[in-house]
């Protein structure tokens, strides 16, 4: 087992416990000159990377940290289905033309990621099947509504409406009043995703460095240098894809984009427990605060909730999903948890990811929202796409209006903390 700690990400994930020891990278030490600089080691990042080092980039992608430490390599590892609004949000917002274009952008991710991983021999775990679930009544038109729109105006098939019976039995608990189900995508595991492109991208010829922290970036004599403590990357192009960790790298990214923490726990295996979501889907509900679970491949239940909006760590991860996991299978309260482990989720305020040319040169992404493990991919190939002078869809997700949070570098995150907090308050009433 992986002993390491993350200096920035609270717990040993199960993902880390079951993956062995994790290949480590040298941390940079000396200075390089490279046609992109590619600052944070996520599946952006890492995407970035490997699609350019095939397509004859010079690339250097540098990790303040581990690989796998943010949350590329501990989230909930589902994948879902079109953007993190429904699409008939979007047509509301963007009309049908833009909304239908944003969802097939996110079907082509979901094909992406699994074919990437088919070629390269990645086993990430996938299993298939997604529910969405309401926590409270009067979602039954929305919901069917949902399933229908989809198939008739998306060509998306695999959706169907779940009445509150059905929700019951593929669920293992009557906490939900309906809720749909989608079959066309699914849950995988993410850190073993990660390190497999990880490998694949060092193959391809990209250089990477752990243990290597951006403190500044600049520009100077028409390059844009990056700075670490050990030596200074000097390149044409910079990439930014730190999502929730930016600081204070880069003002105009960490103004749009929020971290939130983020909490999961895993139970010992539920071989006594077999209605426990029988069909092993993964599960996400409608509560602002998420709750999202799923069973696993050694059918251990994961469930993640959302619970503290500063930078402090809850002191009993472990309970305090715990607590969370008996409302939902009062069946389950004397399992033992296994695991418990957390970290940072980068958010805007739309919830839509963040893509834009913050300076000259350097291009920031991020900002998923809770719904990153297909699309933070597939941003890394496009932007790979972009360098590379090929056509790209990541100009669809660079129009999107994604303003910055209010109160300015100060102010942000107390207001941030009493919105968000508001919202959890809602959820429980």
């Amino acid at each position: 087992m992986d002993k390491w700690q993350s200096p920035i990400a609270p717990g040993v994930s199960w993902y880390q416990a079951t993956v062995g020891e994790r290949p480590t990278y040298p941390a940079l030490d000396e200075s390089k000159t490279v046609d992109v600089a590619i600052v944070g080691g996520g599946y952006t990042g890492l995407q970035a990377a490997y699609n350019l080092a095939r397509s004859g980039i010079s690339t250097t992608l540098i990790e303040a940290y581990r690989l796998g430490d943010g949350a590329s390599g501990r989230n909930g590892g589902q994948m879902g289905t079109g953007q993190r609004w429904w699409p008939e949000e979007f047509e509301k917002e963007l009309g049908y033309e833009r909304s239908k274009a944003l969802f097939d952008m996110a079907e082509h991710a979901k094909r992406h990621l699994l074919d990437f991983a088919d070629v390269h021999g990645i086993d990430m775990d996938y299993m298939p099947g997604q529910m969405n679930v309401a926590h409270k009544p009067g979602h039954e038109r929305e919901y069917r509504a949902n399933a229908e729109i989809a198939a008739e105006r998306y060509a998306y098939p695999h959706i169907s409406f779940m009445e509150a019976r059905e929700t019951a039995e593929r669920l293992g608990t009557g906490d939900y009043y309906c809720g749909v189900r989608d079959t066309g995508t699914g849950h995988i595991h993410p850190l073993k995703l990660l390190i497999g492109l990880a490998r694949v991208a060092k193959a391809a010829g990209a250089q990477i460095h752990e243990m290597t922290k951006a403190r500044a970036i600049r520009r100077a004599s028409g390059k844009i240098m990056v700075d670490t403590p050990s030596g200074t990357l000097t390149a044409d192009r910079v990439l930014i894809a730190t999502n929730a960790y930016v600081g204070e790298l880069e003002p105009v990214t960490s103004a749009h984009i929020m971290p939130i923490g983020s909490f999961i726990a895993a139970t010992e295996p539920l071989d006594d427990f077999p209605t426990v979501i029988p069909g092993g889907e993964a599960v996400a509900d409608s509560r602002f605060v998420v709750r999202y679970f799923r069973k696993s491949r050694d059918n251990r239940l994961l469930f993640g909730g959302r619970e503290v909006y500063s930078s402090r760590d809850p002191k009993d991860t472990a309970q305090a999903i715990r607590q969370q996991i008996i409302a939902t299978y009062p069946s389950l309260k004397n399992i033992a948890i296994t695991h418990a482990w957390g970290g940072n989720v980068g958010i805007t305020m739309p919830r839509q990811p963040f893509v834009r040319e913050v300076m000259p040169g350097v291009t920031s992404i991020g900002g998923y929202s809770g719904h990153g493990v297909m699309l933070s991919n597939y941003c890394g190939k496009l932007y790979a796409d972009m360098i590379s002078g090929n056509a790209t869809e990541l100009d669809q997700l660079a129009a999107l209006d994604v303003p910055a949070f209010p109160g300015g570098r100060h102010m942000r995150t107390p207001l941030l903390f009493l919105a968000l907090t508001w919202f959890a308050l809602r959820d429980r009433l």
